[in-house]
């Protein structure tokens, strides 16, 4: 169950920052969190009142909330990353954030094994391979770095935080519904800074309102990557569970592909298998 929901996670995250750096190329970034978080967590009220989960209400959702101030930045950064491009460097440096929740697996006592072991090293890899990490041509902008490096530390904190907000279904909804309400509220607050300092809340075009099919699915694809980790990471080793929902690049990889027709290098394909490779060695492990 572990590697299953772990796995969906990498998919959901995948797709959800193939979507959102697209839209922050015509959105602002800001923008995007704040409208698809909104989104989302009207759908996540939704779902707390129709089955009643404020009777989970309790002292871990303060972790929730630590997780929805900590969502924007990370959000944010690596929205604004992938406007700077380019996405073959940016994206696999976000997977440097499985550091956290792995560190924190060590620290509650887990010791995966050799072949475990041998599996996170080859997955990591192969992600970082198969985001097709640039090794020659225009030169990186270091924001986009540092933008990126940020983005994998907020991702990884996320990770680590939202595996403590809850114990039941019931409760995880709430505690997503509560990080959702969170995001909002300081990307809003943030929004609402950078919009007094000048800088533009929307395109020139005015609101997107075509955009806004894409924009919940970012939002809704973001939780729900949230949930499937939050489910992995109870039923099986966090550092099992962290390292096979860092394998998102790859699903980021394979959408460029498919939507913008962006051909896969020598180097990436080598980097998808060998993920898929170490993805095998974690699940026997």
């Amino acid at each position: 169950m572990t590697a299953l929901f772990a796995l969906a996670t990498s998919v959901l995250y995948g797709l959800a920052d193939f979507g959102g750096g697209l839209l922050t190329r015509r959105i602002p970034a800001l923008t995007v969190v704040v409208v698809s978080q909104l989104i989302s967590a009207v759908v996540l009220g939704l779902i707390v009142a129709t089955i009643g989960a404020w009777s989970e209400a309790g002292p871990r959702l303060w972790f929730a909330v630590a997780a929805g101030l900590v969502g924007p930045v990370a959000m944010i950064a690596f929205y604004q990353a992938l406007a700077l491009g380019p996405m073959g460097v940016v994206s696999p440096l976000g997977t440097l954030g499985v550091a956290v929740p792995v560190g924190v697996g060590l620290a509650l006592g887990e010791r995966p094994g050799l072949v475990a072991v041998g599996g996170i090293l080859i997955a990591v890899t192969g992600v970082v391979l198969a985001g097709g990490p640039q090794l020659k041509g225009a030169p990186v902008q270091r924001q986009a770095v540092l933008l990126a490096l940020v983005a994998a530390l907020g991702f990884g904190t996320v990770f680590a935080l939202i595996a403590e907000a809850s114990t039941t279904i019931p409760g995880l909804f709430l505690a997503l519904f509560v990080q959702r309400v969170t995001n909002v509220v300081a990307g809003g607050a943030a929004l609402w800074v950078s919009v007094r300092r000048g800088a533009p809340a929307l395109p020139d075009t005015g609101f997107p309102w075509t955009s806004l099919p894409a924009l919940a699915f970012v939002g809704l694809a973001d939780v729900a990557a949230n949930g499937t980790y939050s489910i992995a990471a109870q039923h099986g080793p966090v550092t099992v569970a962290a390292v096979l929902a860092s394998l998102y690049p790859v699903v980021t990889a394979l959408a460029a592909r498919g939507f913008l027709r962006e051909r896969l290098q020598a180097l990436q394909a080598v980097g998808a298998g060998l993920a898929l490779a170490g993805t095998v060695l974690l699940a026997a492990g």
